[in-house]
């Protein structure tokens, strides 16, 4: 049920989540499967409203937009992986996809936000991931921001007529 009705929100309020919920989410996160259980994940989450539009502006910089494109969500949870594990974008991924479905089981709102990797590559981002002591060898998947949906659930586009090839 969760799977078939999550959808990117893109209006948040401004309201704060809750740690318990927010744990909750990340523990999510935490579990998601791995190429050969190696876990070379990791996440960095904010709710501090000046990093959060620090990461905003750094997010729209790389496409040359001066809007905010985390939307006005006041979480974000930047997920990264070690570049030396074969498997990183697709473990970052299935954490991004954790995220984004506890948080629609717990109520909250979510949406992918690419371009992570190009922000981390960045003299700031590098600056950034130095402070919170991640190697090198770790690169940005992509932002999950978080929130309460300010508006309805928007409507599921439908399915194309050729998803599924049975042989």
């Amino acid at each position: 049920k969760n799977m078939l009705e999550r959808r990117s929100i893109r209006a948040y309020k401004k309201d704060l989540v809750p740690q318990e919920t927010l744990d909750l989410i990340l523990t999510a996160g935490e579990y998601s499967p791995s190429g050969m259980g190696q876990q070379s994940t990791l996440m960095v989450v904010t709710q501090n409203p000046d990093l959060v539009a620090k990461l905003s502006k750094m997010n729209g910089a790389v496409m040359g937009a001066d809007s905010d494109p985390f939307y006005g969500a006041p979480t974000v949870v930047i997920v990264f992986a070690d570049t030396n594990a074969g498997t990183w974008l697709q473990d970052g991924s299935l954490v991004m996809g954790n995220l984004m479905l506890a948080a629609y089981a717990v109520g909250l709102g979510s949406c992918w936000i690419n371009r992570a990797k190009e922000m981390f590559e960045s003299a700031e981002g590098k600056a950034l991931m130095k402070e919170w002591g991640i190697a090198d060898t770790y690169a940005g998947v992509a932002c999950c921001i978080l929130g309460y949906a300010d508006g309805p659930l928007p409507e599921a586009k439908p399915r194309k007529n050729d998803y599924i090839v049975r042989v």
